[in-house]
C-alpha cells in the first residue's frame, strides 16, 4: 500500500480484513446507539420529566401561596 492507494480505490474488502479489523464499523455504532436508551446514549441522565414536575410543583406551590 503507497501513499496514494486511495486515489485507486477497490481495496474496501482488503482494508477492513487488515488495516480496520477489529474496530466498530459506523453502522454496527448506530445500530448500538439506536439500542441503547437515550439516557445511556449520552452519558447522563434523563432529567426533562423530573425537572419540568418540579417546575410545575413549583409554580403551583406559588399560585397557591399568592391566592391565600
Amino acid at each position: 500500500m503507497g501513499a496514494l492507494s486511495w486515489l485507486f480505490g477497490g481495496n474496501d474488502r482488503e482494508l477492513a480484513e487488515t488495516q480496520y479489523a477489529g474496530r466498530e464499523s459506523a453502522s454496527s455504532r448506530a445500530a448500538r446507539r439506536e439500542r441503547a436508551p437515550r439516557s445511556r446514549t449520552f452519558g447522563r441522565p434523563d432529567r426533562t420529566s423530573r425537572d419540568a414536575d418540579r417546575r410545575g410543583q413549583a409554580w403551583e406551590d406559588a399560585e397557591r401561596q399568592r391566592r391565600g
